[in-house]
C-alpha cells in the first residue's frame, strides 16, 4: 500500500507548511498538495486525488463549512477539521461534526514549543484513524435532515424509570454525532446520564450548550458535586476526568485533574471504575464509535461485576476501535446498531418491563 495521500486546505501560509512539515515527517504519509482556499482545492482534488483532507474553517472565497457540505455531497471522504481555540469556533466545529467531517484538531499556535511534537503526533494519529474510517455513515450523517437532526422521541407510554439506576456512555471519534443520535431519541424522564467524550478543553462546554438545544433531557459540561437527577444529562469536561461518587444524599459528580489514562483525559476507563467503585451494578453501560482502546478493560470488569454492557456494531460505527476492543474481550453483554441503542436504554431502565424480558439481545 502506497503513502496516505493528504490534501491541506488552510489560508494561512503559516499552517499549511507547518501541517506539510509534520506530515511529511511520517513515513507512511505525504502532504500531495495545498490549497489557500476551496475554489482552488475544488481542482485539486479531482487532479490529485488525495485520501483525506485537512480543512480550515475561516477562509477566502468560500467558507469550510459550506465547502465541507459540498465534498460529503460530491465526493465524500474524511475530512479533519482545523479549528480555532474559540467559542465561536468551537460552534461551527460541533457543527462540521455534524455534517460529515470524520474529526478535528484545533489550529496550531505557531510558537507550540515543546507541545509541536504532541500536536503532529494528535494531527497524524488522526489521518491514520480515518482510512479506516466508515464513509457511509459520515455520508449518512450529512444527508441527515433538518428535522431528522432535532426530532425528540415522542412521549414513551408505559416507560417508568428504575430508581437509583443510571446510564454511562463512553465514545471518542464519531461519538458527539453518535451520543447526539442516542439523547434524541431519549424522553425527558430517563434516568441520569454521565458522558465521556473524548473531547478537547474549550470544545465540551460548546458541545453540551448544543446538545442541550436539541435533547428532551437537559444536558450539562459536569461540574464538581453535582447530584445526578433523572433527566439530566452530565457531560465530562475536556482535559478532566468525570467520576461518579456515592455520598449519603446520592449520587454526585466528581472531576479530577490527573494524568491521562490511556492516553485521554476525560477517560472513560476512569469514568467506568468510579461506577464499580460505587457498587452499582444496575448501571447500564454503553461504548459507542471511537478509535483506541480507552475503557474496554473497564467495560469488561463492569460485565463481571453485573451491570448490563452494550456496544456499538460495526457497520453504524464512524470507527469500530473501541466497541471493537470490547468485543474482542467479550466486554459485552450486547451489539447494537447505533439507532437501536436507545429503545434498549428505555427497556433495560423501564421498572415496568419485566426482567426476564430484558436479557442479552445479540
Amino acid at each position: 500500500m502506497g503513502k496516505i495521500k493528504v490534501l491541506v486546505v488552510d489560508d494561512s501560509m503559516v499552517i499549511r507548511q507547518l501541517l506539510k512539515q509534520m506530515i511529511n515527517a511520517e513515513d507512511d504519509m505525504e502532504v500531495v498538495g495545498t490549497a489557500a482556499d476551496p475554489i482552488i482545492a475544488r481542482d485539486k482534488i479531482k487532479h490529485l486525488n488525495p485520501d483525506v483532507i485537512t480543512l480550515d474553517i475561516e477562509m477566502p472565497r468560500m467558507d469550510g463549512i459550506t465547502f465541507l457540505r459540498n465534498i460529503m455531497r460530491l465526493r465524500p471522504m474524511p475530512v479533519i477539521m482545523i479549528s480555532t481555540l474559540t467559542e465561536a469556533g468551537a460552534a461551527i466545529t460541533m457543527e462540521s461534526l455534524d455534517i460529515g467531517a470524520f474529526d478535528f484538531v484545533p489550529k496550531p499556535k505557531e510558537n507550540l514549543g515543546k507541545g509541536l511534537e504532541k500536536y503532529a503526533a494528535d494531527v497524524t494519529s488522526k489521518i491514520r484513524a480515518s482510512l479506516k474510517a466508515n464513509v457511509r455513515e459520515l455520508e449518512r450523517r450529512s444527508q441527515k435532515t433538518s428535522t431528522e437532526k432535532v426530532k425528540a422521541i415522542q412521549k414513551v407510554n408505559d416507560y417508568a424509570p428504575r430508581v437509583g439506576q443510571i446510564i454511562a456512555i463512553g465514545a471518542s471519534t464519531g461519538g458527539t454525532e453518535a451520543i447526539k443520535d442516542v439523547l434524541l431519541r431519549l424522553p425527558a424522564n430517563c434516568p441520569p446520564i454521565v458522558v465521556t467524550q473524548h473531547i478537547p478543553e474549550k470544545f465540551s462546554a460548546s458541545y453540551a450548550a448544543r446538545m442541550n438545544t436539541t435533547c428532551s433531557m437537559i444536558v450539562h459540561e459536569a461540574v464538581a458535586n453535582q447530584k445526578l437527577m433523572p433527566g439530566h444529562v452530565y457531560i465530562a469536561p475536556g482535559g478532566k476526568h468525570l467520576l461518579v461518587k456515592k455520598t449519603s444524599n446520592g449520587l454526585i459528580t466528581a472531576l479530577q485533574e490527573g494524568d491521562d489514562v490511556n492516553r485521554h483525559k476525560p477517560s472513560v476507563e476512569v469514568m467506568f471504575d468510579s461506577i464499580i467503585a460505587c457498587g452499582l451494578k444496575n448501571t447500564v453501560a454503553v461504548m459507542l464509535t471511537g478509535m483506541g482502546a480507552d475503557g474496554a478493560d473497564s467495560m469488561l470488569r463492569m460485565k463481571e461485576f453485573g451491570c448490563h454492557t452494550i456496544i456499538q456494531d460495526e457497520e453504524s460505527s464512524v470507527v469500530w476501535g473501541m466497541p471493537g476492543a470490547v468485543f474482542k474481550i467479550n466486554g459485552h453483554n450486547e451489539m447494537k446498531p447505533l439507532l437501536k441503542v436507545p429503545e434498549r436504554l428505555l427497556a433495560l431502565t423501564n421498572r415496568r418491563v419485566d426482567k426476564g424480558s430484558i436479557k442479552s439481545t445479540g
